[in-house]
């Protein structure tokens, strides 16, 4: 296995906590599950955080950015029944991995973690 893309992001949680009274940056920025999931959570701001940071992580590991059509929707960030975080991709961010990175398989890998002020994002892209 090779790693072909890393990316981190760190972010201020008062920016997010700002956006996020707009239901349209929610919206425009989050998937459905994400959305969904955020309902159970007592810290919103947090939650959000980490996932923008994760979605600019990831952007940042397939060396584009939010360029090439890529959009903050296409990407989702969920978590497994023990808490650990992982990506869902659209089919878009999928094809532009393997282009990008001229790869045919590969796996994400997402650390996430938060404090009071800032929420962090590292992202790997690995070769199969």
């Amino acid at each position: 296995m090779k790693i072909i893309g890393i990316g981190v992001d760190i972010i201020d949680n008062k920016r997010i906590r700002a956006s996020i009274k707009n239901k349209n940056f929610i919206v425009r920025t989050f998937g459905k599950d994400e959305i969904s999931n955020v309902k159970k959570i007592l810290n919103k701001t947090n939650y959000f955080s980490k996932r923008f940071a994760a979605k600019e992580a990831l952007s940042k590991a397939m060396g584009i950015g939010f360029r090439d059509g890529l959009n903050f929707k296409d990407i989702q960030v969920l978590n497994n029944n023990l808490g650990k975080p992982y990506y869902v991709i659209s089919y878009k961010v999928r094809n532009l991995i393997k282009k990008k990175k001229k790869v045919k398989n590969f796996d994400l890998l997402l650390s996430i973690s938060d404090e009071k002020e800032y929420s962090i994002a590292f992202a790997l892209i690995q070769g199969i």
